[in-house]
């Protein structure tokens, strides 16, 4: 047994997982200390229920920036590292990512200030919550990603965040300073990943070039099935969120949001091993196709075991988790959705490596179709929960959808098996 642990911690050390799940990591664990630190900030400073409406503006930016982005957080990690060593290919992935990246935000911004006269809920926040979304066209983490160097990324993020959870302690008194709060943290992050973008440019001598017409048509129809995937899977997290905006209570969208915040931490850091394991996937799977299919079922069940201890933890844990650590009254609702919650980064944990499955073998059909069911059943699942009032349905809601998604790779990945046999 001490030499198969030797013989696998040395074959990761080969492969540089260990050293991106390290940084990677780091990011993650310093993101949740700061995130538990502001959240702990704002329910003290500003309630429970203008937090859920601070946190609806956030995940509305959030949802936008996946438009901004248009899927090049996973391609453009992709044609980074197969351009490493080609300056003038890599920069043509930087600028053509960046290009496209700014042109959909104008699209967007301009659409945002030409709706200021309809009545959409909470609209100077979600206003004021713009930096987040241009925060995402400056984004650099797929090219320090793609070039295996994360250590840059994790001081400066690091930093930064440090610096804009101290600006939130110095402008934000009271509930009436809550429109801030996303603009301070947008901004922060802006500055961020404009230094780290210098930083790239300076390091590998990028040639400043303006984007081509043809590769960028190409661009833009390879990531569309990849964008609206990802914008299915952030909708079908965050429509619950619009729904109890637009139709519940502000003090249950509060306690939500506040367990939906803790529940989203597991997922970054599932994101995060997945961003590990990327690169060196990509030449597992181009070498050995049935290496790669045990090494993904092996994996996924490391991962669902290490994620099934986190979930009896969150679980046992929810009402000292709530109070005093997230807030500083009890709250029974909270408490409740946590508890449920709970067990959605254990099903996740069990389908993470069936979507990077999916991701290497370009099925973008496979992964598109999937979006739009999921999407339907998010969007009847959410109506429901929110108009019969439901605090089991509502706190059930990601974790139904997450089983539903985890049906539907589980079933993709055997289908070509099944037709085979």
């Amino acid at each position: 047994m001490k030499q198969r642990i030797l013989g696998a911690y040395h074959q990761l050390k080969k492969t540089n997982i260990l050293a991106n799940f390290f940084n990677l990591g780091s990011i993650q664990v310093s993101n949740i200390l700061l995130l538990l630190f502001t959240i702990r900030l704002i329910t003290g400073v500003v309630g429970i229920a203008e937090f859920g409406i601070v946190m609806f503006a956030n995940r509305a930016a959030q949802f936008t920036g996946i438009a901004i982005n248009f899927g090049t957080n996973q391609s453009a990690v992709r044609d980074t590292a197969a351009n490493i060593n080609d300056h003038e290919k890599l920069s043509g992935v930087f600028y053509n990512t960046i290009w496209l990246r700014a042109i959909i935000f104008l699209i967007v911004l301009l659409t945002l200030l030409c709706l200021h006269s309809l009545p959409i809920p909470y609209y100077n926040t979600i206003l004021m919550a713009t930096p987040i979304v241009l925060a995402e066209v400056f984004n650099p983490l797929c090219f320090f990603i793609g070039i295996e160097k994360l250590k840059i990324f994790n001081v400066y993020n690091l930093v930064f965040n440090v610096i804009a959870v101290l600006a939130l302690i110095c402008f934000i008194k009271g509930p009436a300073d809550a429109n801030w709060i996303n603009f301070i943290l947008g901004s922060g992050n802006v500055i961020t990943y404009v230094v780290l973008l210098v930083y790239l440019l300076k390091r590998y001598k990028l040639p400043f070039r303006f984007p081509g017409k043809d590769e960028m048509i190409v661009l833009f129809k390879s990531n569309f099935y990849l964008t609206v995937n990802n914008a299915s899977v952030n909708l079908q997290q965050s429509i619950i969120v619009f729904a109890l905006a637009n139709w519940g209570s502000a003090y249950v969208l509060g306690a939500y949001t506040l367990c939906d915040r803790i529940i989203g931490q597991c997922r970054n850091l599932l994101i995060t091993l997945s961003n590990a394991i990327y690169p060196n996937a990509v030449h597992v799977y181009n070498a050995d196709k049935a290496h790669w299919n045990t090494y993904r079922r092996k994996t996924k069940y490391v991962l669902a075991g290490s994620f099934f201890a986190g979930a009896i933890l969150l679980f046992g844990l929810a009402d000292f988790i709530i109070c005093p650590i997230l807030s500083k009254q009890p709250d029974p609702t909270a408490v409740l959705f946590l508890r449920i919650m709970a067990f959605v980064p254990l099903i996740s944990a069990f389908n993470v490596l069936n979507v990077l499955d999916q991701l290497l073998k370009n099925n973008t059909v496979y992964i598109f179709r999937i979006a739009t069911v999921l999407l339907l059943l998010a969007l009847i699942l959410a109506f429901t929960a929110v108009r019969i009032n439901n605090y089991l349905l509502t706190g059930g809601f990601t974790l139904v959808i997450e089983l539903a998604a985890l049906l539907m790779y589980e079933y993709c990945i055997k289908k070509p098996a099944m037709q085979h046999a």
